[in-house]
């Protein structure tokens, strides 16, 4: 007989449902609370603005954030994937060329934010900080807003593709290998083994396609200090199909930004291809991030804290002595010579190629529908920007010399290693030199390219290949070479 009346069975499916609702309830709490939950960064990379430009996050983390752990444990597990021209090279991420202080837990430009779990990104520091020393024995300097001539951002690209796959970036392999370094707790090892894995290793090879280009046999490496800039916009934010075009360009100093006024026409990146300074943060960080922005406020303010930070920036001093007398003739060369160009009207705008005669290839791969599209994209993010500029480009920015000592190597390009090879005429020029070694010239203004460390820490740049052109820019060429070390004295002070 049953001893349960109708009151009782209706009790009882209230506990029950009242039990289940707090089981749904606490099962999206914490799907939410380890999956989406947005913890603040720490304190201490705020204390300065330097540490915030090189360690504040801009909201990469979303789309574009690796697992922290997982990028832990990549340089174990994938060592061999750490490549530079053709061949293995040992340091993990140090191998990449990447910025990265004494006693920091990540390079600078990549940042760490937890959201639901701890997860690594980037921000505009990764490109934009230089590293020199002035002996090789020496610890390195490190200068925000410089252009980051050590990092081989193509092999980085590569290097998470081709870690996504191989067959061993699988749940087995890399929860042994965290298990090594850290106690996950019980949920956060079933997160990671049956959810964060393998959802990051599918984002990692849907981006195969976007990169294609990057494993052309055609194209050269880009090597350490540069990008193919207009085309990472073309592949990656207007999804454009692969093209024969093929622009390396250095990676660009971001100091000084307010010396450039678009009211008199003088335009950001090497071909004034953005109407203003703006337009060209708020797209290089849509770069970095590979998406919209989750929260589009707080990507606005950290956009407008970023342009403050750049535009106040001063370019760094030499760091060496200068022959006062010796400068003192070269800015008299420098003004009957270089400053019709460098100093006045002209500064900031275009030259036409033909008068420039630099390497063509930046200019050739991008073009008005590029631009077009870009800007319908971002517009429909909501974003306000006067954008990309929808008209051919006839040449190149003449650049602004702020800082020229530490912008090598030189042409848009950094197809020249030195102010004093630049100097010579393109066919006394260096056909081949390495890229991206630390240690300074002072002599030849420019970093050391040869010799066996420039040949074992750098990439080699052969200026025959394409894209690597080194003539053009014969301006200052005929000097006598006393006038010429006399301008070179003169632009270490600049």
């Amino acid at each position: 007989m049953n001893s349960f009346n109708p009151r009782d069975r209706r009790a009882w499916r209230r506990i029950a449902c009242g039990l289940l609702a707090v089981l749904l309830v606490a099962a999206a709490y914490l799907g939410w609370s380890r999956g989406f939950r947005e913890e603040p960064q720490p304190a201490w990379v705020f204390e300065t603005p330097d540490s915030r430009y090189r360690y504040g996050s801009i909201g990469a983390e979303h789309e574009a954030g690796i697992p922290y752990w997982i990028f832990y444990v990549l340089p174990r597990v994938f060592p061999e994937k750490f490549r530079q021209d053709g061949q293995v090279v040992a340091g993990g991420y140090a191998a990449l060329g990447v910025a990265w202080e004494q006693g920091q837990e990540l390079p600078v430009g990549f940042t760490k934010k937890t959201i639901g779990f701890p997860r690594v990104a980037n921000n505009c520091a990764v490109c934009h900080t230089t590293s020199y020393r002035v002996s090789a024995d020496s610890n390195p300097v490190f200068v925000s807003g410089g252009p980051g001539h050590t990092l081989n951002l193509q092999n980085f690209f590569r290097l998470l593709i081709d870690c996504a796959r191989d067959p061993r970036f699988n749940a087995d392999i890399l929860m042994a290998e965290i298990n090594r370094v850290t106690k996950l707790d019980l949920i956060d090892r079933l997160l990671y083994r049956f959810v964060i894995i393998p959802m990051t290793r599918q984002r990692l090879l849907e981006r195969e396609a976007q990169f294609a280009w990057i494993y052309r046999p055609d194209f050269p490496d880009w090597g350490r200090g540069r990008d193919d800039g207009m085309n990472l916009t073309k592949y990656l934010l207007i999804r454009a199909p692969m093209d024969e075009t093929y622009g390396p360009a250095d990676i660009p100093a971001i100091w000084n930004l307010a010396k450039y006024k678009a009211e008199t026409g003088q335009l950001p990146n090497y071909a004034g291809d953005t109407h203003d300074v703006h337009s060209v943060m708020i797209d290089s960080a849509l770069g970095v991030m590979a998406a919209a922005p989750a929260d589009p406020e707080d990507f606005r303010k950290q956009m407008a804290w970023l342009q403050d930070f750049l535009s106040r920036l001063p370019p760094p001093k030499y760091p060496f002595p200068v022959d006062g007398d010796k400068a003192a003739a070269g800015r008299a060369i420098f003004a009957a010579e270089c400053a019709a160009c460098h100093a006045g009207t002209r500064v900031g705008t275009r030259i036409p190629l033909a008068e420039a005669g630099t390497d063509p290839g930046r200019l050739e791969s991008w073009n008005p529908d590029a631009a077009r599209a870009a800007n319908r994209i971002v517009g429909k993010m909501g974003i306000e920007r006067k954008g990309l500029v929808e008209a051919p480009l006839p040449g190149y920015k003449i650049p602004f010399l702020d800082g020229i000592w530490l912008r090598a190597p030189y042409l848009h390009n950094g197809a020249v290693p030195t102010l004093r090879d630049l100097l010579e005429p393109p066919e006394r020029r260096p056909r081949v030199f390495w890229r991206g070694y630390d240690v300074y010239d002072p002599v030849k203004v420019g970093f050391v390219s040869d010799g066996e460390e420039a040949r074992r820490a750098g990439s080699r740049l052969d200026t025959a290949e394409r894209g690597n052109g080194n003539g053009g820019h014969n301006f200052g060429t005929g000097l006598a070479p006393a006038d010429k070390e006399r301008l070179v004295e003169y632009l270490k002070t600049l």
